[in-house]
């Protein structure tokens, strides 16, 4: 054993010191967390702590000279850094102590600094020149715990359908000819049914449990066997089966949704057109009442009047249409009328055509196609007459007089379509991370000694913050959708347009993540990212259209906006702005308060760690989007600009407010589940997850808030430096957050995951 000049003490400290000051890691309110640690350390003498507290003058830092004399006091020893304690570098001062002096002490004081200045081996470990062992993960978290507090009462329901696809039908493979593909996906489908897993949101008097919130995880989960079962699985029971039950009378039910359920009929959505896009309200199908014969008939007026994209179209017997309804020669506005498309022998009807859509970026096991009608009777009794209905005498009668709150209405009972189509995205970017994080815990590379092995990836602080916060973020989404999910499912809620609002831009962000993570995470496994077996370059095809089906994001967030603006006033939805300046009238002169310098400069972690910042920073922003865009409505209207004008110039300030809005919300519904987590441990592993995703929110934003003057570029920075210490944090339990997910084993097909 060699000497040193330092007492038993100073000793404890030497390798924070020597960390502190070769990263360079201290700020003026992590100076006092030293400080303070110092001061209440009662095995230091007045001496020692003299000397520690010279150390730590920014002033007058430690001279090289000293700083070498740490780094042989360490060095000069064979003592390894343990990357899988809880406290690493506590621990690895604890040994150098018993080292130098053999006496073991367990020093709160050390712990305190580490937990609060956030240092973890990969901010150190190149300082060392001891070998380390390199643990690719820590057993403090159970991903099992984690996956219980994610899926609550659910968990049976889905661990029960991670045993259904064990069957080999659901075994993945790369497929690469439509027409066997989509005999993959139609078989599975079936497998599914006769599980009645089909049924499942449908009433027990249709082969269902009535479980649509059961429904929504089933439904993500799916992403994780194949992206194309979980879309016609959504298109057959989802749409066509949950159009029947929500738009459709009893006699429709029993007619048609047992069978539905079951796959006895197979159904297709049958709403978009080639002509209209997302404009639902301006489609051109016909649906046109004859007296004489008590029909309707169909009929596509137009080239560009067809039914496009419609999911199932090849294999289905029927077709839920959404057509204008013209009774007695009026237009009483968009409803769905039940369409048969071919006989017992799958041959099409008369005057209808059906073309494949053909391959596409991907999703090629679901058979995409268009639909023209010419000409086609159907009885009016397949008027799917919840909201309105023709009479024994021909005369058209609804419920809700307004045509444009009837509209809303019927969509808005169509909202959990969106909210699937987000969780399946979801699914897709929690496969992406789970096998990006697991290659990162294998691969190795580069290292500046040629003695010890590669550093792991993931010890890349690069890559920390590029998967890091999008597992938090994977988080927060999850636990929202659950949430607006089961809002939606309350029946006695019968007024739908708040969380019609929500859903909008909720699936609007969610879907854009998920893109945005999927391709980081193929950028992050490299070349064998681009590999098709090993899943993600399918994830990357399949998820890309949930941004502009089941509503296209960029008109979905000015819905959300709207919804936001009007404070779900149905007035606004028909372009009705004085609604919305009559709300405002009040907000207008309340001035939104001006920001405190202080609070705007504000950098202590105390500050930046709580919610009830990251609250009131999401809270601003919103309100002060409200303020302005309503301000500008105005004032171009007083202006003589026509109202819908004044929206186009709004637009990209609506956008603006729409993604606000959503984070908000999600943020608020986190922060309100992670308050009931009842075991401390994961309690606070949750608060850190939305820390994370406020913190890295904020700083994706910082733009904004520079401008108002919200945060200033000292808290700017700050922010930064706390999200890449956050994702340091989280490293160690980074192999445990995704299992935390809950993808089981035998459906992490991907090589480099295994």
């Amino acid at each position: 054993m060699i000497k040193n000049k330092y007492t038993s003490g100073i000793i404890q400290y030497i390798p924070f010191f020597y960390v502190i000051w070769s990263d360079d890691l201290l700020s003026a309110s992590e100076i006092n967390i030293v400080k303070n640690a110092i001061d209440n350390d009662a095995s230091l003498s007045k001496e020692d702590s003299s000397l520690l507290l010279q150390w730590l003058n920014t002033a007058k830092k430690p001279s090289n000279k000293e700083i070498k004399s740490w780094k042989q006091t360490i060095s000069s020893t064979s003592i390894k850094l343990i990357e899988s304690d809880i406290h690493p570098l506590s621990n690895f001062s604890k040994r150098l102590l018993e080292y130098y002096f053999n006496e073991s002490i367990e020093n709160k004081q050390l712990q305190h600094i580490e937990i609060n200045l956030g240092i973890q081996p990969n901010h150190y470990n190149h300082l060392f020149d001891v070998e380390v062992i390199h643990e690719p993960t820590s057993n403090y978290y159970n991903s099992g715990s984690i996956d219980t507090i994610l899926k609550g009462e659910h968990k049976t329901i889905v661990n029960d359908f991670h045993q259904v696809v064990k069957d080999p039908i659901f075994n993945w493979t790369i497929e690469r000819k439509k027409e066997d593909f989509r005999k993959k996906v139609l078989d599975q489908v079936k497998f599914l049914a006769k599980e009645k897993y089909g049924a499942m949101a449908y009433p027990s008097a249709y082969g269902g449990t009535n479980n649509m919130p059961g429904y929504a995880f089933v439904f993500e989960n799916m992403m994780y066997v194949d992206g194309s079962l979980a879309i016609k699985f959504g298109v057959q029971f989802g749409l066509f089966g949950g159009s029947i039950q929500k738009l459709g009378s009893k006699e429709h039910h029993d007619l048609y949704l047992g069978k539905a359920g079951k796959t006895e009929l197979l159904g297709c959505f049958a709403m978009t057109e080639t002509g209209h896009g997302s404009n639902v309200r301006g489609i051109k199908t016909t649906a046109t009442y004859e007296n004489s014969s008590d029909s309707l008939i169909i009929h596509t007026p137009g080239t560009n009047d067809n039914k496009e994209y419609i999911g199932n179209a090849l294999d289905s017997k029927m077709a839920s249409v959404f057509a204008q309804l013209i009774v007695n020669g009026k237009n009483e506005g968009v409803h769905a009328i039940l369409v048969p498309l071919r006989d017992e022998n799958h041959n099409l009807l008369p005057g209808v055509k059906i073309e494949d859509n053909g391959y596409k970026l991907g999703l090629n096991g679901v058979d995409n196609g268009k639909i023209w009608f010419n000409q086609v009777k159907v009885p009016r009794k397949n008027l799917l007459n919840k909201y309105g209905s023709i009479s024994d005498e021909g005369h058209y009668h609804s419920h809700i007089k307004n045509p444009n709150k009837r509209f809303f209405t019927m969509l808005g009972t169509l909202v959990g379509g969106r909210i699937c189509v987000a969780r399946a995205g979801l699914g897709g970017a929690k496969m992406a991370l789970t096998i990006a994080v697991k290659h990162a815990l294998k691969r190795r590379q580069f290292n500046d000694s040629i003695k010890i092995q590669e550093d792991l990836l993931m010890d890349y602080p690069t890559h920390q913050l590029r998967l890091t916060p999008a597992i938090a973020k994977a988080y927060v989404y999850d636990i929202t959708l659950q949430h607006a999910m089961k809002i939606y499912s309350d029946d006695s809620k019968t007024d739908k347009r708040e969380i019609e609002t929500q859903v909008a831009g909720l699936k609007s962000v969610i879907t854009w993540f998920a893109n945005e993570t999927i391709q980081e995470c193929r950028e992050a496994c490299g070349g064998k990212g681009y590999l098709i077996e090993n899943r993600i370059a399918d994830l990357k095809g399949d998820v890309d259209i949930f941004t502009t089906f089941e509503g296209d994001n960029t008109v979905l967030l000015q819905l959300a906006a709207k919804g936001v603006l009007s404070d779900f006033n149905s007035e606004f939805n028909s372009a009705g702005f004085s609604a919305v300046l009559k709300l405002l009238g009040n907000q207008i002169n309340d001035k939104i308060t001006t920001i405190n310098p202080l609070y705007s400069s504000k950098v202590d972690a105390k500050h930046l760690y709580n919610p009830k910042f990251h609250l009131h920073a999401f809270d601003y922003r919103t309100r002060r989007l409200t303020y302005s865009i309503a301000m500008r409505i105005r004032n171009y209207i007083k202006s003589g600009i026509p109202s819908y004008q004044a929206f186009l110039k709004v637009q990209t300030h609506l956008l603006a407010l729409g993604k606000a809005y959503s984070c908000e919300y999600a943020y608020k519904t986190f922060v309100s589940f992670t308050e009931d987590i009842t075991d401390e441990k994961n309690k606070a592993l949750f608060k850190k997850l939305g820390t994370l995703y406020a913190l890295h929110e904020i700083r994706t934003d910082a733009s904004w808030y520079l401008e108002q003057g919200y945060i200033s570029g000292v808290k700017s920075k700050a922010i930064r430096q706390r999200i890449e210490r956050i994702s340091t944090e989280l490293r160690p339990h980074i192999d445990v957050l995704v299992d935390g997910f809950g993808i089981p084993e035998h459906l992490i097909t991907a090589p480099i995951a295994n």
